[in-house]
């Protein structure tokens, strides 16, 4: 692990919120085990091991039913040891990847029956060395015709020169962390805004609602966040997603508690009918619809 990241909490508070029954932990992610699945050589940040069992040993205490797990760029286009997660969760787990144009049509198929149903495009440039746009667009017509969707993790920033090429993509697009929002800002940021009108004009956006512990600036229980998710979930309850980030790579500020995190989902999903949407309908619609 690099010297300057922070191992995951390994002893979480029990959150007081009782998720409902079905609910999943839409975006986390599985780290090696390293002697097992190697990390990519190319990869611009060396994670704690984070092996599935710890996934789903949290998952359970959390009080959730299911996961979906996102390919992680630390292992770059392996996908071993999401798949191995994938086919060793009881069909519990449905999974992201990450593929390059060479993917052949027998891989994908095989990532098909493995549970996988997107992949993920990473435009953070710390993070990755970011392919060609129409490397991106060839692999989106192709996952496509599986009925996948496309993932995308960006920068606030960024928004505006990528909008064109994800209005392009031929399938759903999902965004990470609500888009990465300027949180000391407000939610009437013209940045911020830009992100809701997006997904105000576009039915094929949805967007997940986590990632607290990256966007704050104040710090736990995140509350500084909480009026930005709030206006996703309620002003498209039918698009959005929550999942835990587990186990957090690249934080150094602070590493939060999921218990906490877990917590925080009442505060910006306020009724039932809101949780229900967020953590069991619309995943099961964009997961386990077949």
């Amino acid at each position: 692990m690099d010297p300057d990241y922070l191992p995951f909490c390994a002893n979480p508070t029990r959150p007081k919120f009782k998720a409902p029954p079905g609910a999943v932990d839409a975006h986390c992610h599985v780290f090696g085990p390293a002697a097992t699945f190697p990390y990519a050589p190319e990869r611009k940040y060396t994670p704690c091991d984070a092996p599935k069992e710890k996934l789903f040993a949290l998952r359970d205490f959390l009080g959730f039913s299911r996961n979906v797990i996102v390919q992680g760029s630390c292992h770059g286009k392996d996908n071993r040891a999401m798949l191995d997660a994938l086919v060793n969760s009881s069909g519990k787990a449905r999974g992201v990847a990450v593929v390059g144009s060479a993917i052949t049509p027998a891989e994908l198929k095989d990532m098909h029956e493995k549970g996988v149903r997107g992949v993920r495009f990473n435009f953070v440039k710390r993070l990755v060395d970011v392919p060609p746009l129409e490397e991106l667009s060839h692999i989106g017509k192709r996952v496509a015709d599986l009925g996948w969707h496309i993932v995308v993790y960006f920068e606030a920033r960024d928004l505006a020169d990528l909008t064109p090429f994800f209005k392009s993509l031929p399938t759903k697009i999902i965004v990470d962390h609500m888009g990465r929002p300027d949180v000391t800002k407000g939610t009437d940021d013209a940045q911020f805004q830009s992100f809701v009108r997006l997904l105000r004009d576009n039915e094929k956006f949805w967007t997940k609602v986590n990632g607290e512990e990256r966007i704050t600036v104040q710090g736990p229980p995140y509350d500084d966040v909480i009026p930005f998710s709030r206006l996703l979930v309620e002003t498209f309850p039918d698009r959005v997603l929550w999942g835990t980030d587990w186990p957090h790579p690249n934080m150094k500020s602070h590493m939060p508690d999921d218990g906490v995190l877990t917590d925080s989902i009442p505060k910006f999903a306020s009724t039932a009918s809101l949780r229900q949407k967020l953590l069991v309908d619309n995943p099961q619609r964009l997961y386990w619809s077949d």
